[in-house]
């Protein structure tokens, strides 16, 4: 298949239009203009059917310009006339009479005719004549006038020659408004083609900003938005990078350390089994650490398959969370509300949404956090609230993006998690500042209602 370019394809297109309307033209035309002037040839023989029995008629009707009174001059030189009654012919005037078997066609037309006028065609000799009879009311005299297709020709030849000089001046013309798409759409693509060129080498720094025709604004608007976004991106992921570096060199360094003092028998916390605590200690929070990161990556490769639904008792989860976490912070207590509440989902999935969002709130907390679920019309609602202080307005928009992290958080990803697995599930999570603090909200739709969940999730982003 052979390939073109933009400005190749407008011409083409500029060039197949102006081809098939001259191909329709030349396919339609002479059979309109047949039609049209056969009927203009009658019209002035008729005319100067008239002129001729009535010679003062240019008196009252004079030619109205040059070109008139030279159409007028070369139809009375085309025209014959001649007079013929029952008993013979006579031909007078105008060009010479019809040959004898044109002639004898013509008088016998006359003799059988019943109107006043008519009209008729004869072929002779690989021509045409026309010609109309007209029939003296007072008298048994026929007036016949009569024309040869040559000034049929010659208009035929003098409106083709006029078509072709609109034609090429037509083609000529359209070049102005095809120099002028191709310039019009070439170059806002060739301003964008230069920004993709730059985010493809990672520099997405330059802004777009196009100002003009609505459907570029609304395509610069969009790519624009993406630059954005990987901008942002690109720098949450060295944010992370940075902080995940930081967070595993300093257990690496500090089970290295500890494990050099051993080996030279110094124990950094007086016995083996306090150092090996410590050693053990840095090695689950490393570990914790690669278990996010693979989490998240799993969610990311689950997108387009469906969550093991099955039924579950919110309670369930929500006290063997309370119960692992309430350790962490003693002064910190957490209520729950709505435990008899049933709802679908995969309970692997939940269970990790619910701890990040109560970890969250566990570092934010005064001294309460409240985990609640409602159910209403198969809909439930599970909420994570904490007395903690409340979160600038530009952050909130930002804490469910992957890597980006808030005073006191830890790697960027338990929030990501959370927005990831609520997804999966055809849920909305939402973040906002209460009367108590912040509060976390998932709302769970049916199973059976994922797809419309999905929906209002989509509404609710293009909103936002």
């Amino acid at each position: 298949m052979i390939k073109v370019n933009l400005t190749q394809r407008i011409w083409l297109a500029f060039i197949s239009l102006i081809f098939l309307v001259g191909l329709s033209i030349i396919i339609i035309y002479p059979i309109w203009i047949e039609g049209t002037l056969t009927e203009e040839t009658y019209r002035i023989i008729e005319q100067e059917q008239r002129r001729y029995a009535y010679p003062l008629i240019d008196l009252i009707d004079p030619p109205r310009n040059e070109l008139d009174f030279i159409e007028r001059r070369e139809a009375e030189r085309s025209v014959g006339h001649f007079f013929i009654d029952t008993f013979g012919q006579t031909a007078e005037g105008g060009p010479s009479p019809p040959p004898p078997e044109v002639f004898t066609e013509m008088a016998e037309n006359a003799y059988s005719q019943q109107e006043v006028r008519g009209r008729y065609e004869i072929q002779y000799g690989g021509a045409t004549v026309f010609y109309v009879i007209l029939k003296s009311k007072s008298s048994d005299i026929f007036h016949i006038s009569y024309m040869w297709d040559t000034y049929r020709d010659q208009m035929v030849n003098r409106l083709w020659e006029r078509l072709i000089y609109i034609l090429l001046l037509t083609c000529a013309l359209s070049l102005l408004p095809a120099m002028w798409l191709k310039h019009y759409l070439s170059q806002p693509l060739f301003v964008l083609g230069n920004h993709l060129e730059q985010i493809a080498n990672r520099d997405w720094k330059e802004p777009l900003v196009w100002k003009g025709d609505k459907d570029f604004e609304r395509l610069a608007s969009q790519f624009e938005k993406m630059r954005q976004n990987l901008n942002l991106y690109d720098r949450s992921q060295k944010t992370f990078i940075q902080h995940a570096s930081h967070e595993l060199k300093t257990p690496i360094m500090v089970i290295k350390s500890y494990a050099h003092s051993v080996k030279d028998g110094i124990l950094p916390k007086n016995d083996l089994g306090s150092t090996m605590d410590v050693i053990i200690e840095e090695a689950n929070r490393m570990e914790r650490r690669v278990i996010d990161m693979l989490y998240y990556t799993k969610l990311d490769s689950l997108k387009e398959e469906t969550p093991k639904y099955e039924d579950i008792i919110f309670g369930e989860i929500a006290f063997q969370i309370e119960e692992r976490f309430r350790v962490q912070r003693e002064d910190v207590k957490i209520f729950i509300k709505g435990a008899e509440i049933k709802l679908q989902g995969d309970r692997e999935q939940l269970e990790v949404l619910l701890e990040n969002l109560v970890e969250n709130a566990l570092r934010y907390a005064i001294d309460a956090i409240w985990i609640t679920a409602q159910k209403e019309n198969d809909i439930v609602t599970i909420s994570v609230e904490n007395n903690g202080e409340s979160i600038p307005k530009q952050d909130l928009p930002q804490l469910f993006n992957p890597f980006y992290k808030g005073n006191k958080g830890k790697f960027g990803l338990g929030l990501a998690i959370v927005k990831r697995i609520a997804e999966l599930h055809g849920a909305i999570p939402q973040i906002e500042n209460t009367e108590k603090g912040v509060k976390f909200i998932i709302t769970l739709p049916n199973k059976d209602s994922k797809g419309e969940g999905i929906r209002r999730k989509r509404q609710s982003s293009k909103k936002v």
